[in-house]
């Protein structure tokens, strides 16, 4: 089984691409199922972001499983698999692996730095594990592409370097209007965006603050915690008409916020739309008074590196690599020394039976103290060079140690065969 990584983000496309790509939280079940069900994929997990949309699977061969994956996300786009390539990554194996870590770390996101992403690969890893999706391969992955995201965050200042997606935001809106403290602020949507976006805006003093969703009771939860007021969803019209400040993050499939809707509030707004796809309509950002910050923009201004501290958690994740590289080829060489342990077990076990066919006087005692002698010989002749091969097989270039091994022994192991599909 190999790593394999394909995915759209920030860095190679843009926001309709990613739009149109986006799998809401509620669709990731299905997207998971319908990856499953292709012939190379036998694990998944979908991340699905306001800046990438990204399938981490196990797949059975590189070109097969690329294509399968590829097909999966034309399918979901509604476009042809050509027309996506070009916006594609694809990291394997090592690459993968060091490309999980990085994303984990926050150090691949439009904000470097940013923590958020942390919570988002433990909810996509979440799902995956519910639906079944992760196995032995990915929820190792996970797991320490996670334990590596915290370890960065515990042991670099790269917090301080970069900042979250609303932070930033903000920054460009106050750029554009001045300060929001003292201003009354709605933000539409309860999910996490939404809880971080209610959260900045607390700290940097805006208020009333307003949060409103189509879920009402998510609201009113998510109200209690920041001291905010709930709103009903389908009162937006008046409460747009008391606020100065609009953040919506909602997983909508259309526009939440339209050209009629913000006009009928009457008056000068920030709106920041930090959603994929897109909350808010394009024709709102040209409406008189209206300043709009959304991930467009951002993408296009924000910095792509946080200097110093980016530096010292790429060599954390460099080196994090290396050993989750280690493990892995520990874990390829099992099959191997399980093979040559089931081999010997054969060779002595019809050494016995032959035995039993030629002195068929001898006890059963004989037997079973002769039985148990050969296996005990038999296994103290193979610890040490199936411990060996292991240690070896972890090392840079240990693939060679088992594939010698198979030789030796002519040992039969299941191999994958990669077929000439191509995405």
């Amino acid at each position: 089984m190999n790593l394999l990584v394909v995915g759209v983000s920030h860095r190679t496309a843009a926001v309709p691409v990613l739009e149109r790509l986006a799998v809401p939280a509620a669709a990731a079940p299905q997207t998971l199922a319908t990856l499953l069900a292709r012939q190379y994929v036998d694990e998944a997990v979908v991340l699905s972001t306001c800046n990438r949309v990204e399938i981490y699977a196990a797949v059975s061969a590189f070109h097969g499983g690329l294509a399968d994956i590829g097909a999966v996300l034309a399918a979901d786009a509604g476009c042809a698999v050509n027309d996506l390539a070009p916006h594609l990554y694809v990291h394997y194996e090592a690459d993968a692996v060091r490309h999980a870590f990085r994303v984990a770390a926050g150090l691949d996101s439009m904000v470097v730095g940013e923590s958020q992403i942390l919570g988002q690969l433990r909810d996509a890893y979440g799902v995956s594990v519910e639906q079944g999706a992760a196995g032995r391969l990915l929820h190792e992955l996970m797991q320490q592409a996670l334990r590596v995201g915290k370890r960065v965050h515990a042991e670099t200042d790269i917090d301080r370097a970069g900042q979250s997606v609303v932070s930033a935001a903000l920054s460009f809106g106050q750029e554009a209007v001045g300060p929001v403290d003292g201003h009354p602020a709605l933000v539409i949507g309860a999910g996490a965006m939404g809880a971080l976006a209610l959260a900045t805006l607390r700290r940097i003093g805006a208020g009333p603050l307003y949060v409103s969703n189509r879920g009402y009771a998510r609201a009113e939860r998510l109200a209690g915690l920041h001291g905010a007021v709930a709103v009903p969803f389908d009162d937006l019209p008046s409460v747009l008409r008391r606020v100065d400040v609009v953040v919506s993050a909602t997983a909508s499939p259309g526009p939440v916020l339209d050209d009629a809707l913000v006009t009928a509030a009457g008056r000068p707004l920030l709106v920041l739309d930090l959603a994929v796809p897109r909350d808010v309509a394009a024709g709102v950002g040209l409406l008189p008074g209206v300043t709009l910050v959304d991930i467009e923009r951002l993408t296009a201004e924000l910095p792509s590196t946080a200097g110093r501290e980016a530096h010292a958690a790429d060599a954390i994740v460099t080196a994090e690599v290396e050993a989750f590289l280690g493990w892995l080829r520990g874990a390829d060489v099992a099959p191997t020394v399980a093979a040559l342990r089931s081999k010997a077990d054969e060779v002595v076990g019809a050494e016995l039976r032959r035995l039993a066919q030629r002195c068929p006087e001898l006890s059963d005692d004989y037997r079973g103290e002769v039985a148990h002698t050969v296996h005990r010989v038999v296994q103290r002749l193979l610890h040490q060079p199936t411990v060996r091969v292991r240690q070896l097989a972890a090392e840079p270039g240990g693939e060679a140690y088992a594939e010698a091994l198979r030789e030796l022994f002519d040992l039969q192991v299941p191999t994958e065969i990669d077929p000439p599909e191509a995405l």
